[in-house]
């Protein structure tokens, strides 16, 4: 056994030991960016699928040709909202799972704010999707 405590390894620095750096330490702050952007995205993610779902409302009195073109408006834009809402939640669980490494901090931070980003962003596609009444 060398003086390191591995086998087979001469001393000359080419065992199969990876080097560990300052990019490879525990980043101790890993877990502040993905549980503010859970804060966030969670309860806004909540009020977008309210009002998604209270949007049919708004049309109660038409009848006709503005009836059949919201209720079209409202299929696809409804799939949209889910689909984007689904997109966020999938951001939001990447950014709790990136490897809690320093070097994955940039990458981390990104994603927690994609997550809300993302929810904005599909509430809008929702609301222009929809053809009003």
């Amino acid at each position: 056994m060398s003086e390191n405590g591995h086998d087979g390894d001469s001393g000359t620095g080419t065992g199969s030991t990876p080097a560990t750096g300052p990019a490879h330490a525990p980043d101790r702050r890993a877990w502040v960016a993905p549980l503010i952007s859970t804060v966030v995205t969670l309860p806004l993610g909540l009020i977008t699928l309210f009002i998604g779902g209270l949007t049919p409302m708004a049309c109660d009195s038409c009848n006709g040709a503005a009836a059949d073109r919201f209720d079209a408006s409202f299929t696809i834009a409804w799939t949209v909202l889910w689909i984007g809402l689904l997109i966020a939640l999938a951001v939001l669980i990447t950014s709790w799972v990136v490897p809690h490494q320093l070097r994955h901090a940039a990458r981390r931070v990104g994603l927690a704010l994609a997550a809300p980003a993302t929810v904005v962003v599909t509430f809008v596609a929702f609301m222009a999707l929809v053809d009003w009444p």
